[in-house]
């Protein structure tokens, strides 16, 4: 596998040329997600970001809060599925339910 599109190996080279970067994780899925478990979005402070955790569906809210992680250092679980109130606001109307979680690499 090329590390040139591997997201984990473009978090390392982030981070070692200083960037604040956070990491997010799917971990749990059910129905119809688009992501199995173990794929991974790449973040930066700047919301630059590589990889993909819903294939579209979800990645605008989960940036969004890996940038707050990034800032506050705490780690989160977030859940999008068609049974939430957010399903409908982040796009995720392919069913099933998704679990990511988000912390910051140091």
């Amino acid at each position: 596998m090329s590390t040139e599109n591997d997201p984990l190996a473009i978090a390392e080279a982030w981070r070692l040329e200083g960037r604040e970067v956070a990491l997010a994780t799917v971990v749990e899925t059910w129905g119809s997600a688009p992501r199995p478990v173990g794929s991974h979005l790449v973040i930066d402070g700047d919301g630059n970001f590589e990889g993909s955790v819903s294939g579209g569906c979800v990645e605008g809210a989960v940036i969004s809060e890996a940038i707050d992680v990034i800032g506050d250092g705490r780690p989160r679980t977030l859940e999008f599925g068609v049974a939430d109130e957010t399903a409908w606001r982040v796009g995720l109307s392919c069913g099933g339910r998704i679990k990511i979680f988000v912390e910051k690499i140091q």
